[in-house]
């Protein structure tokens, strides 16, 4: 014969039983059911990319914080020059090419070119690419006073864009900006891609106004091969230090 208390246990697991399971299975996809300890895989500290419940702490209720004014992220003080991309002219004066005009670097150039902005500005720099052709107004290199551009300016342009440019700075680090502006000085020629090794070890025409003229080739070694996800070693005014060797030049009129 079972005994009551017994038999009261034995009903009360399995109506504790259907309870659990009716409340587990619903018709809603959206519902996890009973989470037993949540806590073991719910992260108590705030997590910036995974918000379960509203935050009353943040503002907007939610987890994700807005940078402080003026910060820059870990690793990237070199993207950033100083110089407003209004200041096309500043940037021709102050930022000067760091990389010597090797067949490596300018090889390399050409590689970044032909990837990022042949599209637009064509294969020989004549503004004659696929969609050049059709949105118009894309310049030629070699013409007017595009041939004359500096490495400093062509720099700037594709760190801010410029007119109908978009800016590019996001796409290419500063070494890969350097390099491209080297291979736009080839295009400067009017000859397309052959004029490559005429600026080999040689470096630009020489002009007045030139900030990049090669000085000191002795110090001026190839450089390994840019990637994407890699940032230069040398900030955007090239060899230029600060006194507290910080890397970063001031410029008059900047605080």
């Amino acid at each position: 014969m079972t005994h009551p208390l017994n038999l009261s246990l034995r009903v009360s697991a399995l109506l504790l039983s259907l309870g659990l399971a009716t409340t587990a299975c619903t018709h809603d996809g959206n519902d996890p059911g009973v989470e037993y300890a949540p806590e073991m895989y719910e992260s108590i500290p705030y997590e910036p990319l995974r918000q379960t419940s509203f935050n009353t702490v943040n503002s907007f209720g939610i987890n994700q914080r807005t940078p402080a004014n003026g910060t820059v992220p870990r690793g990237k003080l070199n993207y950033y020059d100083h110089i407003p991309k209004d200041s096309v002219r500043m940037a021709e004066r102050l930022l000067h090419n760091p990389y010597a005009y090797t067949k490596a670097n300018l090889e390399e150039g050409k590689v970044l070119y032909t990837r990022i902005c042949s599209h637009c500005h064509g294969e020989a720099g004549d503004g004659q690419g696929p969609v050049g052709l059709k949105f118009k107004g894309v310049p030629n290199y070699s013409a007017g006073a595009y041939k004359t551009m500096n490495d400093g300016h062509i720099y700037h342009v594709i760190e801010w864009g410029r007119n109908r440019m978009m800016p590019h700075g996001s796409q290419v680090n500063p070494e890969e900006r350097w390099k491209i502006a080297m291979y736009v000085r080839v295009l400067q020629r009017g000859e397309g891609p052959d004029a490559l090794s005429k600026l080999v070890a040689k470096g630009p025409t020489t002009t007045a106004n030139d900030s990049t003229e090669m000085t000191d080739r002795s110090n001026q070694g190839p450089v390994e091969q840019a990637q994407a996800d890699k940032a230069s070693e040398t900030p955007g005014q090239g060899g230029a230090v600060s006194p507290n060797g910080s890397g970063v030049t001031h410029i008059p009129g900047n605080k």
